[in-house]
């Protein structure tokens, strides 16, 4: 089987003359390629990932593999956010109270080690997603809810079975957390899924991992033979080009400048000040939504010091989001009207909740017994109201967000602090409502349960909504309220319950949305076809070249 490479190169930080080195890029150095209609794109990352284990692919430098190499049952068209089939023929039958999902396979389809996927396979996909396996460390999809079992009906029929309404089943099968593997594969355990293994991840995807040096590269190659894209695709058969150099450059600068020269063809994650220079001929920007949870804020109230209802209210209202948007970004940031994005199903306005008001902000802090010290930080029974905030490193100007927050906040009596560290440092310590009081963070998922995932107890649980003594969930009304989300089967009940756990978060002052996060990429003109799925994952499955 002929294949064609795609090279995934690592690093802490790349100068344009390695990155020169290592592409034959936009000034067309790949002349043959080019001649035969393929060529050689060069993608630059910020960040690396960490493991291609579905279920826990969220980290966008995870998903932004798992989308080449995996397949799912279903197609979620990024411009409707409707579901399609894909490696399922056709959607599923659904019983009345959705605790039962029926899906016919494709026929033919097959893994890059040659077995089939078939239905016993998809069972076996879905029996771990679901239940996770505790002895491997392998976590149950946050994306799947209520999950019994799956059952073969017959070698191209699959039928899964809950316990509780699952109504977001159908679209968690349409995410790369849902990307299906082969037999081998799923008998991995968590630590096989991380760095250092990732040529033995297999999936029916159009790229396939062949090889990999630990942190610095990885290299994927096009399957020739693969025939089995979503229907809706203008494109099918192989992908169009011979090769992608993937290169992780962490520096801003670097991303920036080595496609405005012409040396790469795609960045992702491009800053705002920088978009202006994309304006210039032969540049162009794709913001792509992700239709989620939006960039925010998430008051922590299992500390004391966010215990107060009226004390996450003055913060709020000491907060001039609209400074931070226009100071700090650009256009491709539309200020957040609510904790979900206007794109994003279950969407309901809050703005009135998040007014910037600081003379409210210090009325409210003084009638909760807040008074200012000597040294200008608010104390009560001697304790400062000191906050620390995570740097959140995947969102954009996390650092800059924080230290506009602190210069704002800082003239009514509350000291921010910015927990600094690597991505490693920063998931340990947001796990600790005593480390971090104020989480900086957003989740993309295009369906209702996205809210569920972000602050359910049980899953992210951005709020910590759990006492560190006791196990006792802290606020079990807006656990309930989430829950319901997962478990009612119509679209009318998952919208109201979608509203009325909105509401209550706002009412309860547990976040302040910030902005609607895109994620921005920055493409020479020669790439065409470029897009992303659902939530701004990139897709290179459609992209060509040109000469």
């Amino acid at each position: 089987m002929k294949k064609r490479h795609l090279t995934w190169i690592a690093a802490a930080a790349v100068s344009v003359i390695a990155l020169t080195g290592c592409s034959s890029g936009a000034g067309g150095g790949d002349a043959a390629a080019n001649a035969a209609g393929g060529g050689t794109l060069t993608y630059l990352e910020p960040q690396t990932w960490n493991t291609l284990y579905p279920p826990a692919g969220g980290f966008y430098p995870n998903g932004g593999v798992i989308n080449q190499i995996t397949d799912r049952l279903l197609h979620q068209n990024p411009e409707t956010l409707e579901l399609e089939p894909w490696i399922a023929t056709e959607l599923p039958e659904v019983n009345a109270d959705a605790t039962e999902y029926t899906f016919k396979l494709r026929e033919g389809v097959t893994y890059s080690d040659g077995t089939p996927l078939d239905a016993e396979n998809v069972v076996k996909n879905f029996d771990l997603y679901g239940l996770g396996d505790e002895a491997d460390a392998l976590s149950v999809s946050e994306a799947i809810n209520n999950y019994d079992h799956g059952e073969v009906v017959d070698a191209h029929t699959v039928k899964f079975v809950f316990s509780a309404p699952s109504p977001g089943f159908a679209q968690a099968v349409s995410t790369i957390n849902s990307g299906l593997l082969a037999n081998a594969t799923l008998d991995r355990t968590n630590e096989e899924f991380g760095p250092g293994n990732a040529a033995e991840i297999i999936g029916s995807g159009p790229f396939v991992v062949t090889d990999e040096k630990l942190g610095s590269e990885l290299t994927l190659e096009t399957r020739e033979d693969y025939d089995w894209a979503p229907p809706s695709s203008e494109h099918q058969g192989a992908a169009q080009i011979d090769g992608i150099n993937v290169i992780v450059a962490g520096e801003d600068s670097v991303r920036v400048g080595t496609v405005v020269s012409g040396q790469a063809d795609i960045a992702r994650t491009i800053p705002a000040p920088d978009e202006p220079q994309f304006a210039a001929d032969g540049l162009s920007i794709v913001a792509a939504p992700t239709n989620g949870v939006n960039n925010g804020l998430n008051f922590r109230p299992t500390n004391p010091l966010l215990a107060d209802v009226n004390v996450r209210r003055a913060i709020i209202a000491g907060i001039d989001r609209e400074a931070i948007v226009n100071t700090l970004f650009s256009e491709s940031y539309p200020l957040a009207t609510g904790v979900l994005a206007k794109g994003a199903l279950g969407y309901t306005d809050t703005s009135s909740f998040y007014e910037h008001d600081p003379k409210l902000a210090a009325k409210l802090l003084d009638e909760a017994g807040w008074k200012t010290a000597s040294d200008g930080v608010r104390a009560k029974d001697g304790e400062r109201l000191s906050l620390t905030f995570n740097e959140a490193l995947p969102q954009p100007r996390s650092r800059e967000v924080v230290t506009l927050i602190q210069e704002q906040l800082a003239p009514i009596g509350i000291e921010v602090n910015l927990f600094a560290g690597d991505q490693a440092a920063q998931d340990q310590a947001q796990k600790d409502a005593g480390t971090i009081q104020v989480y900086h963070s957003m989740v993309g998922r295009a369906d209702f349960d996205v809210l569920k995932s972000q602050y359910f107890s049980a899953n992210r649980n951005a709020l910590q909504n759990v006492d560190s003594t006791t196990g006792a969930v802290a606020d079990a009304a807006l656990d309930g309220l989430l829950a319901e989300i997962a478990s009612v089967p119509t679209k009318e009940e998952r919208q109201q319950a979608s509203a009325a756990a909105q509401q209550h978060i706002a009412e309860q002052a547990y976040v302040l949305p910030l902005f609607e996060e895109p994620q921005v990429f920055g493409l020479n003109d020669r790439v065409k076809g470029f897009a992303t799925e659902s939530i701004g994952r990139p897709s290179f499955y459609n992209v060509s070249l040109s000469k």
